[in-house]
């Protein structure tokens, strides 16, 4: 690390984030490095950049805080402090799981603390598993204690830019090995890291179906059912997408679209 605290601000209020960089910028020992407007451009600012911190806004639109750390590549994963207004689930993940956060108005002594804890970790040589492992965990925490709101769009990562999907244009998404592929409406497929238990669990269950253990579908996209030897379905969606439906769900499926 150079003798200064390489830093970048991401925080979609301008006042807010003028306001925490000429806090940084009276500190001699902190250089900022890269300012964001949205998450889509910290993410960017961030990979081009490499700083030592990240302070990012919990809430941006489209990609929020959360975000910018999932579509982040993992040899770009800077130390990361969060900042936010008073949320009582995120504060306890963060302290749980030693994530730094500030909570807004931001005081200069508070971000002096952050400063220091910063070069803390870096001197005692926290490897990149461990920066991300903790975030990570702090995230995890955050989603199981809060229940946040379903997704309204889903960032989609594509060679060096980041396409956001809104939900409502997702007809379905199916899982092959660590990966979710995701069918548009239009027809176009995108690919994402992610759990589908985990993303299933971020979608509203009025619009989104289960059909069997890896694939999930946009439930008024489907346009026809047919049934197949054994009692099992075929889901035809109006993309003209054939999705088997498992046994069990089938059963879901009777219950739910073939009953007046």
């Amino acid at each position: 690390m150079s003798e200064q605290l390489r830093v970048v601000v991401a925080d979609d209020e301008r006042p807010a984030r003028s306001f925490l960089v000429s806090l940084l910028r009276s500190f001699d020992d902190v250089a900022v490095v890269g300012e964001a407007a949205s998450g889509k451009d910290a993410v960017t600012i961030i990979e081009q950049e490499r700083p030592d911190l990240a302070l990012l806004d919990w809430q941006m639109p489209e990609l929020d805080g959360i975000g910018v750390v999932r579509m982040l590549k993992k040899e770009a994963m800077p130390l990361v402090a969060f900042v936010t207004a008073y949320d009582e689930y995120a504060v306890r993940a963060f302290e749980v799981n030693a994530v730094d956060y500030l909570l807004k108005p931001v005081e200069k002594t508070r971000l002096r603390e952050t400063i220091h804890r910063a070069y803390e970790r870096i001197e005692h040589a926290e490897s990149l598993a461990e920066q991300i492992s903790h975030v990570g965990a702090a995230i995890d925490t955050y989603e199981t204690l809060a229940k946040p709101p379903y997704l309204e769009r889903i960032p989609v990562r594509r060679r060096e830019d980041v396409v956001i999907v809104p939900v409502q244009q997702v007809a379905s998404i199916v899982a092959d090995g660590e990966l979710l592929h995701v069918t548009t409406v239009q027809k176009e497929r995108h690919t994402i890291t992610y759990r589908l238990k985990d993303l299933e669990r971020r979608l509203d269950p009025l619009r989104f179906l289960r059909l069997g253990r890896g694939t999930l579908v946009n439930v008024d996209l489907i346009t026809k059912v047919n049934t197949m030897p054994g009692g099992t379905h075929v889901a035809v969606l109006s993309t003209g997408q054939k999705l088997p439906v498992s046994r069990l769900q089938s059963r879901v499926l009777r219950e739910r679209f073939l009953k007046l």
